[in-house]
């Protein structure tokens, strides 16, 4: 049985409209400003300072409405989607197929595949860690949302981030693998909306790599005419040095 953790639902929403409110209050100040500036010409100079106080008040007040409000927008609070942590027995058939994809491309033995395995774990811990340090927000990691699977999943400003880490050592994303993250970013959405959610989907692919300069530029430039204008959503993809990440959160 699928364990949930104890938040089994979770809200994102995005950014509420404030154009009605900041028009009322542009009224407003308006509205106080002229009654200043009739209370100059009048010289009643009382009426002109308390118009001018109401003014700031109002000033004040309107700048830390807006403030709250988008707060308030890009927090987890009224569309309810729900999300567990992914089974293990599914976390460890992904890595497994990782593994034996990289152990075809590399040419490892059998006897060492539980080190290419722990390399994996750690490219992956790696990547998550920096990603969470450029977006400033805490990552979920292996969670299933509305019963898709992702490596880890994150909000920022309204969007659901949904991750995909893959492990290259060579400048190559298998076509197998960009269907997959299409499919499970699709079906994910999908479900999302079922909901009547109103929330935006992004996806976001981490690619680890470990391979030379010139190679990287032919995996940029494979990246840029792969297919992924199948996806329903917005793409973010990421290239992470494996040796810079260790360098960065491992070595001394």
């Amino acid at each position: 049985m699928q364990n949930r953790l104890e938040n089994t639902s979770i809200s994102f929403q995005r950014p509420a409209s404030l154009a009605p409110f900041i028009a009322i209050a542009a009224v407003l100040a308006a509205v106080l400003l002229i009654g200043a500036i009739v209370a100059i010409a009048s010289q009643n100079w009382t009426m002109a300072f308390i118009f001018f106080v109401a003014l700031i008040g109002l000033t004040i007040y309107t700048g830390a409405s807006v403030l709250k409000m988008n707060r308030l927008s890009s927090s987890l609070i009224q569309n309810r989607i729900e999300w567990s942590t992914a089974m293990p027995d599914l976390q460890r058939q992904s890595l497994n197929i990782e593994v034996r994809e990289l152990s075809k491309i590399l040419e490892v033995e059998a006897g060492q595949l539980s080190e290419l395995q722990s390399a994996y774990i750690v490219a992956e811990d790696l990547a998550l860690r920096q990603i969470q340090h450029e977006e400033g927000v805490p990552l979920m990691r292996h969670v299933s949302v509305a019963d898709v699977p992702f490596d880890a999943v994150f909000q920022k400003n309204g969007v659901l981030v949904c991750c995909e880490v893959a492990f290259l050592v060579s400048p190559e994303l298998r076509q197998d693998r960009i269907t997959s993250m299409i499919r499970k970013i699709t079906q994910a959405k999908k479900s999302i909306e079922g909901t009547g959610s109103v929330t935006n989907v992004r996806l976001m692919i981490a690619l680890v790599t470990q391979i030379v300069a010139e190679d990287e530029q032919v995996l940029r430039s494979a990246l840029n005419t792969q297919k992924f204008g199948d996806t329903p959503v917005d793409i973010d993809i990421r290239l992470l040095d494996f040796e810079a990440l260790q360098k960065l959160y491992v070595t001394e």
